[in-house]
């Protein structure tokens, strides 16, 4: 294992393997794909993924609005079936081709997210924040508590200004989140930098 990655575990350790036996029968929450977007069904089941985990949303309905991220990473997951108007199901590889053509950097995005969300840690929209991501350390919801990092998904194949970075730096500090890179390479591992503002 390289120096980047044994430094990458201690940033965002992986999440110990517990098998779910209880959750594992259960049938997936049926969601329908409306203008760019994903609402479950109101169900208990579909309260539980917000409830839970924070996916999404909670509606005043009872239903779970998921973003096109959330809800693709629920689909290969195996927690949702998204649906279109005419009741046909969306299966992984369409929806994936259907949130590609929205938005952009879609699946460098989604590299992060299912990294992050496979290590064990909520993951949420930062927009306000000026970047893709904030993370929550483990055992904390939305909430309860700040946000611990904002990260922004990068392809190790781009490029960024100094600009660019310093600006990003500067979103995580005003915001008082550290700041971490994911560079997600050819074979889509994802590697992450953590950075922070020194003053001399």
């Amino acid at each position: 294992m390289t120096k980047k990655k044994e430094d990458a575990e201690e940033v965002l350790p992986k999440k110990e393997i517990k098998e779910e036996k209880a959750k594992e029968h259960r049938e997936p929450v049926k969601a329908y794909f409306s203008n760019e977007r994903v609402l479950t069904e109101s169900s208990d089941d579909a309260r539980e993924l917000y409830n839970q985990s924070r996916y999404g949303n909670l509606l005043d309905d009872g239903r779970v609005q998921l973003s096109l991220i959330e809800a693709l990473y629920l689909v290969e997951k195996k927690r949702v079936k998204v649906y279109d108007s005419r009741s046909k199901e969306i299966h992984y590889e369409n929806l994936l081709k259907k949130s590609q053509k929205t938005e952009p950097n879609f699946w460098i995005r989604y590299c992060v997210y299912r990294d992050i969300r496979n290590r064990g840690y909520i993951i949420k929209t930062a927009l306000k924040f000026g970047a893709d991501f904030r993370i929550y350390d483990r055992g904390v919801k939305p909430g309860e508590d700040h946000a611990r990092w904002v990260v922004f998904p990068v392809h190790e194949g781009s490029t960024l200004t100094w600009y660019e970075f310093a600006a990003k730096n500067r979103v995580a500090h005003s915001t008082k989140k550290r700041l971490l890179l994911g560079i997600v390479d050819s074979e889509m591992d994802v590697t992450y930098y953590e950075c922070r503002w020194l003053r001399p």
